[in-house]
């Protein structure tokens, strides 16, 4: 894939990514959100087991499984259709954006080589300033970000 494609997507991404940040500061109801979307509607076991075609006692293994973090992804929008809702997912990179994350990991790399660099160095009495390694760790980073090497998550 080439450079401005890969950033085509990634700027995509971070869009998506910005609107569901808001979301993931919110905490997930007490007993999940199929518990929660039932008890705001006002809906029974029993009526929310109709919905899926299962008995009440079904429905409440659901909504613990849902609990437990035992529940697929199909479930979870097979529910939200039976409760006329959507059910929305996905992944917010704690960093705030994919851009970040890659800097963030570019800047760790960078820095794996540089330091490795400089002891060399220092070995052989050529003994870089801090200052220099700064720039270097700055400058190899955002040659990494540019190469998106494949070894970058190694």
């Amino acid at each position: 894939m080439d450079r401005l494609t890969r950033e085509l997507i990634m700027n995509q991404l971070d869009n998506k990514i910005y609107k569901l940040k808001w979301y993931a500061k919110e905490s997930i109801p007490g007993r999940g959100w199929i518990n929660g979307m039932r008890i705001g509607l006002h809906m029974t076991l029993k009526q929310f087991g109709n919905r899926l075609g299962i008995s009440s006692q079904g429905a409440k293994g659901i909504e613990r499984r849902e609990d437990e973090g035992a529940i697929t992804i199909g479930k979870m929008e097979e529910i939200a259709t039976a409760l006329d809702m959507k059910f929305v997912y996905g992944f917010v990179p704690n960093s705030g954006s994919l851009k970040k994350q890659i800097e963030k990991q570019a800047t760790e790399l960078a820095t794996k080589i540089v330091l490795q660099t400089s002891n060399n160095m220092s070995l052989e009495d050529q003994k870089i300033s801090d200052l220099r390694i700064k720039k270097a760790i700055k400058e190899r980073a955002e040659e990494i970000m540019i190469q998106m090497p494949k070894h970058l998550w190694d």
